[in-house]
């Protein structure tokens, strides 16, 4: 009866030996599967949250894009290109599982974007400082020009004035102008007389006033002498002067030297 006794003890011992194992490996197994599922969401929180920033970056280089885009510089098709693949890179991104192998291609992608873009920004800037530089040089030209254009003008007014002045104080002033009858004796003596069926000949004198500013030479005179029918005497010749005509009665040619001068 005690050797009964003694073998149910062993084998609950053994029993019990044999749940404790199972109960060890158990808790063992359950701290592996959850440290596992730790392992997993904290990994998959890593890469969700890398995925986030890299379309954060990505959107942010898009924006830097389309500001340099909206300067309409010479570089804008280059800009556009490239804002193209960011938006390309972006829409990938969206539709992808965000697995580490896919986020470390994406990152990468990103990296050689973002370095293309410091570089065309940088040519931008230093072709909006060119555009600026030559802007304001432009603009510096086209105020001197419209300075020396309405200098031009003023001189271009002050010279017609000044043409008309010249012109009306270049005109020779006629004084002292006289007529005269004379009946011709067979010795050659003239006398003056007041009647025009006595008179053989017919004197008209004049003085040409000084005039500095005239110009200097031989300046033609036509004359013309009607008697009291309203008729030409003398040789009755025509000259034109633009749309005028003349019938004179004679011409004479007066040697000006700016002087003073009589004629008869």
């Amino acid at each position: 009866m005690e050797n009964q006794e003694q073998k149910n003890n062993s084998n609950l011992k053994a029993v019990i030996a044999i749940l404790a194992v199972l109960l060890i490996g158990s808790l063992v197994y359950i701290f592996k599967m959850t440290s596992d599922a730790k392992a997993q969401q904290t990994e998959l929180t890593k890469t969700i949250s890398e995925k986030d920033a890299v379309m954060k970056d990505l959107e942010e280089l898009k924006a830097t894009y389309d500001a340099a885009i909206a300067e309409n510089t010479s570089m804008s098709d280059e800009l556009i290109a490239e804002r193209e693949k960011v938006v390309n890179l972006l829409a990938d991104l969206k539709k992808s599982k965000g697995d580490a192998a896919s986020m470390a291609k994406y990152k990468s992608q990103y990296f050689a974007l973002e370095t293309k873009m410091k570089g065309l920004m940088q040519e931008n800037e230093a072709l909006k400082k060119a555009n600026e530089t030559l802007t304001t040089q432009r603009d510096s030209t086209v105020m001197v020009l419209g300075e020396a254009k309405k200098y031009n003008e003023v001189l271009v007014g002050q010279n017609e004035e000044l043409a008309k002045t010249v012109e009306v104080a270049s005109k020779l002033s006629v004084l002292n102008l006289k007529t005269a009858a004379y009946k011709l004796r067979s010795s050659g003596k003239q006398i003056e007389t007041d009647k025009a069926s006595r008179a053989d000949i017919l004197k008209i004198s004049f003085t040409i006033a000084e005039n500095k500013v005239a110009k200097s030479g031989d300046k033609t005179y036509y004359v013309q002498v009607i008697d009291s029918k309203n008729n030409v005497l003398g040789e009755k010749k025509t000259e034109s002067f633009g749309s005028n005509s003349l019938t004179y009665s004679f011409v004479t040619t007066v040697k000006f030297q700016n002087k003073t001068v009589d004629v008869s």
